[in-house]
């Protein structure tokens, strides 16, 4: 059987267990998450990635790279999301939407603008799980939790949060401060992600053989890195391999489209720090 046929047949069968899928959505959630219904309709399948042909995308979607952590991402309805928010990065115009998570101080402020109109936390300040679910325009905003380092050498359950933004029919995923390798669950919550936001420190997070490990799981078609300010780009590329290609930016800012996504896994390095 010829590919085309073969990936016609599959991409039939799928749009048939998507009403399943999309039936076993959290009932708490405002909208089913399309990122995730065709991981809870076939939990135990590995997926190769494929980018549609023929997406229904709506508009571009602008993503800049502000500094350290912190992507500032611009839906085409004009929401301004700024991630692993501190204050120094990320305020010009200030954002709308702003995520946290609490490693350090370099990814979250106490204090944020009261201007903004949502500041989501990557920990519950009350203990326990954080939770978001949020549709603020044209994008929906979720959270997966994982364990992060406390301050005496131990380990916090659920201090940290992979936040995901779906807009445009693209998903995307910033990994935050990512201190452990990531279950299955966690995967099978994530879902798919077209654009990754991966920490390449390789210290003060995880390793760069975990972190490459885990980037290469999620096979997305873009990955952005950031902590890029202790790691040479190079040994995270290295560690990738040749199935990654790699695009250097002269720009701090990028538009990307469900249509526009690269049909090799790219590496894209904006300019910045």
């Amino acid at each position: 059987m010829r590919l085309s046929a073969v990936i016609a047949v599959c991409a039939a069968f799928l749009l048939f267990l998507l009403p399943a899928a999309v039936a076993r959505a959290d009932e708490d959630d405002p909208v089913p998450s399309k990122c995730t219904e065709i991981a809870k309709a076939l939990p135990n399948v590995t997926y190769a990635k494929f980018t549609p042909a023929e997406a229904d995308a709506d508009g571009e979607v602008t993503i800049t790279y502000a500094g350290h952590s912190t992507y500032v991402i611009d839906t085409p309805a004009g929401v301004r999301i700024a991630t692993d928010y501190s204050g120094v990065y990320g305020n010009d115009p200030l954002p709308r939407v702003v995520t946290m998570n609490k490693a350090h101080r370099t990814h979250y402020t106490p204090s944020p603008d009261p201007r903004i109109e949502y500041v989501l936390r990557g920990w519950n300040p009350d203990g326990g799980r954080a939770r978001h679910r949020l549709v603020v325009d044209d994008v929906y905003i979720r959270n997966v939790t994982t364990d992060i380092r406390s301050p005496g050498g131990g380990m916090e359950k659920d201090g940290n949060s992979i936040f995901i933004f779906e807009v445009a029919n693209l998903c995307i995923g910033h990994l935050g401060h990512l201190h452990v390798r990531l279950t299955d669950a966690q995967y099978a919550a994530i879902g798919r992600l077209d654009i990754t936001m991966v920490p390449i420190d390789g210290g003060l997070t995880l390793s760069l053989d975990a972190m490459s490990e885990i980037t290469n799981r999620l096979h997305s078609s873009m990955v952005l890195p950031m902590h890029r300010q202790s790691t040479p780009i190079g040994e995270f590329t290295a560690r990738m391999g040749k199935g990654y290609s790699v695009d250097f930016r002269a720009d701090r800012s990028l538009k990307i489209s469900a249509r526009t996504l690269p049909s090799q896994p790219t590496i894209v390095v904006l300019d910045g720090v």
